[in-house]
């Protein structure tokens, strides 16, 4: 029940990021430490794990779970779990992220510190608080600046202590995907959130809008991964284009309802392997 609850499936948004960080750092400036890997690891899943619990105790108190949503089972609109229990799991995870930040901030000083209360804030503001990011169109920056920019540069910062171009380019190209899972879930979910008072992207763009901001997201990394600031070997995540495309295609042809989870789950597989070829680049 409880892997259900964290969805585990959307945890590699967290992990991409962390992995490419740290290649660049490897890369650019030969500094790997294997225990502040592990901690940025554990720290990054933490947060994703415990917004993922947030999200489904906010959802169901708020209403937001109704019959019509197509995606996973959540434990708390189903009564799998009591809210209590939901509200506690989601403290324990925000409380282990903040031990491991604690450690973190310690190696990388003020500016870690800064980015890690920052994620602790947004995790719980993505469902809570009078006016949650889930129920906005501001979701989508969200991911892009938290599990694409933030992610790699403060990786980064934490393994070479300083940020480049390279860095920011990076967190961008691997933000935009991660964005992308969210547009599918939302998009698959249009008119139940529309009908709970949610005003998603996708809700604001429409359908056809939704298709062109989700191709956008899927294509714009391969851009930004061979331009000038981009760190040396970017060339290598075209490996990943004929995977974009096939879910661009799948995107704007699949009728939205459960099958449609499939998309979601490939675009955050695309993210990963968009982040290996990065690294692999890099390295290489």
């Amino acid at each position: 029940m409880w892997l259900a609850a964290i969805r585990p499936r959307t945890l590699t948004i967290a992990v991409a990021p962390v992995l490419a960080g740290t290649a660049l750092a490897w890369s650019g400036f030969g500094r790997l430490s294997p225990s502040v890997l592990a901690a940025t690891l554990a720290g990054a899943v933490a947060i994703q794990a415990g917004t993922n619990l947030w999200n489904d105790l906010g959802d169901a108190l708020r209403g937001g779970d109704q019959p019509l949503r197509q995606g996973p089972p959540r434990v708390t609109a189903l009564g799998w779990a009591a809210p209590d229990r939901v509200r506690r799991a989601a403290m324990l995870c925000f409380a282990l992220a903040g031990l491991v930040g604690l450690y973190l901030a310690a190696v990388g000083g003020w500016p870690i510190l800064a980015l890690g209360a920052a994620s602790l804030a947004a995790g719980w503001a993505y469902s809570g608080g009078p006016r949650p990011i889930a129920y906005t169109a501001q979701g989508e920056i969200f991911v892009v600046a938290f599990f694409g920019l933030g992610a790699v540069a403060g990786t980064h910062w934490l393994q070479a202590g300083q940020l480049t171009a390279e860095v920011l380019v990076v967190g961008l190209a691997l933000g935009l995907p991660a964005a992308a899972v969210l547009m599918a879930n939302n998009y698959r979910d249009l008119e139940a959130d529309r009908l709970v008072g949610r005003r998603t992207l996708a809700i604001r763009l429409g359908i056809d809008g939704s298709r062109v901001a989700y191709a956008l997201m899927m294509l714009t990394p391969f851009p930004l991964m061979m331009a000038p600031t981009a760190p040396d070997g970017g060339w290598v995540c075209l490996g990943a284009a004929p995977l974009a495309i096939r879910l661009i295609i799948d995107f704007a042809t699949r009728p939205r309802g459960p099958a449609f989870n499939a998309i979601l789950a490939a675009t955050a597989r695309f993210q990963v392997m968009l982040a290996v070829l990065a690294a692999l680049g890099a390295l290489l």
